[in-house]
């Protein structure tokens, strides 16, 4: 039985009652007094409420992770909210399965994204789900508000989900690949036999710039990752991955090839743009898509955010000519008036995908209530690939974990506190040691000063 046949028959029930009512109401009649048409009009009015039908719009409720200020990972919070979304023409109501996380979101909390409305605002720029009407499994990208358990958008900002694709590669798959696509494509015109440069080559972008650069023959891949993802990325097709942590990925890239790249992505900004540039070729091409090291830390910080501005890159349209090389940039969410475009990549991406050329990274998965752990663990740069949100409830059990988790944390640090005071305490007793021996030349050396004297004056006599 589905939730809107119950009423009906509830309905049903309460109209049976009534019929059968007038027979058994002489025998349970009550005599007559001043107070008999009060409880005649109480019984008409008790069946009319017990019938009365509360619209689904009212009782309808749905979980919705909403930006309520400006800040840390706690200004994200799980709140519920009720009553049915109302249609528009050419909207549909999508039943969110899973959404993408990505940098922009982050950018967001921070109050550093301008394509976002003030809070209180629902975050989440792509998800799939089913469409209520029809059914169909779809990917949704929208400029915001997908990160809930249901999402009205228009239905020009939905594309089928192709056969065999699960609900986390679908979440995973808008933003990182036709950011990749049109950059490397309409922008780059990426060729046989060049040679790009992919900034955070483990990030979500990173691996579908990669993918799309192995669409393309003889392409070589240079990417900029931690130590710990290179094996990652090699496997994806980076051939030159680099650790930025450790080394100067300019002169690791001149190495190896002195003329310089073809195409660089950068969504550093900041002194990282001013590399770039001039690490093009000529002929070559920087695309500029993001500030990435303005985040610093949970909160906006504003020396990290003036920095970037100060470094921030600038040239003359006359250095572009003698230097024949050209500056792009690229903003997705500037592109949303843009369906059309949009569609086209998105189209040819579905493509290449059920073709087996790309396909998304899933690094990980988080319930909804988990959503400060996951932007953490993104914004801490531990991530490789798609950090993916279901909207599936959290079970009970992994809720009462939680804190034993929190306590584990909490354990570990005054574990690692002992530990690091234990070393100072030794390091203490080391370095006593080390003025204890030191003197003891010091205190030797009278000594021998005053036996020699001794010596030298035997030696008179």
């Amino acid at each position: 039985m589905s939730g809107e046949d119950a009423p009906a028959q509830q309905q049903n029930a309460v109209d049976q009652k009534q019929e059968t009512k007038p027979a058994e109401e002489p025998k349970a009649e009550p005599p007559k007094t001043e107070s008999a048409p009060a409880a005649a009009a109480e019984a008409d009015a008790t069946p009319a409420a017990a019938t009365e039908k509360v619209p689904e719009e009212e009782t309808f409720t749905y979980r919705a992770l909403v930006l309520t200020g400006h800040g840390g990972y706690d200004k994200v919070k799980l709140q519920v909210k009720k009553g049915k979304p109302t249609l528009k023409a050419g909207e549909v109501l999508v039943r969110v399965k899973a959404c993408g996380l990505n940098f922009a979101d982050l950018m967001a909390r921070q109050g550093l994204y301008d394509r976002m409305p003030s809070p209180p605002v629902t975050l989440g720029m792509e998800c799939s789900g089913l469409v209520e009407a029809v059914g169909d499994k779809v990917m949704v990208l929208n400029r915001f508000g997908l990160w809930q358990e249901v999402a009205v958008v228009p239905a020009s900002h939905t594309f089928l989900i192709p056969e065999g694709m699960s609900f986390e590669e679908a979440a995973a798959l808008p933003v990182n690949y036709i950011t990749a696509y049109m950059m490397l494509f309409d922008f780059g015109n990426l060729r046989p036999n060049q040679s790009v440069l992919v900034h955070a080559a483990a990030g979500g972008v990173g691996i579908a710039a990669t993918q799309l650069c192995k669409t393309v023959k003889d392409v070589t891949v240079f990417g900029t990752a931690s130590a710990s993802k290179h094996e990652t990325i090699s496997q994806g097709g980076v051939e030159h991955p680099i650790d930025y942590r450790t080394k100067d990925y300019v002169e690791e890239v001149r190495k190896i090839s002195p003329k310089g790249m073809d195409i660089i992505l950068d969504p550093l900004g900041g002194s990282d743009t001013h590399k770039a540039y001039n690490l093009l070729k000529p002929m070559g091409k920087l695309i500029t898509y993001g500030t990435a090291n303005m985040l610093a830390g949970q909160k906006k910080n504003l020396l990290a955010v003036a920095k970037n501005w100060y470094h921030q890159f600038s040239i003359h349209t006359l250095s572009l000519i003698q230097g024949n090389k050209s500056v792009c940039g690229f903003h997705l969410g500037y592109l949303d008036g843009e369906m059309e475009l949009i569609s086209q990549a998105m189209n040819t991406i579905l493509d290449l995908y059920k073709e087996g050329k790309v396909k998304p990274h899933i690094d990980s998965t988080w319930h909804m209530e988990q959503v400060g752990d996951a932007m953490r663990k993104m914004q801490e740069r531990n991530n490789i690939g798609k950090v993916i949100l279901t909207t599936e409830p959290m079970p009970e059990e992994e809720k009462k974990e939680e804190p034993k988790k929190e306590d584990k944390k909490d354990d570990k640090k005054k574990d690692d506190k002992k530990k690091d005071d234990k070393k100072k305490d030794d390091g203490k007793k080391e370095e006593k040691k080390d003025d204890k021996k030191k003197e003891e030349p010091k205190k030797e050396e009278p000594k021998k000063e005053e036996e020699k004297k001794e010596e030298a004056k035997k030696e008179e006599k």
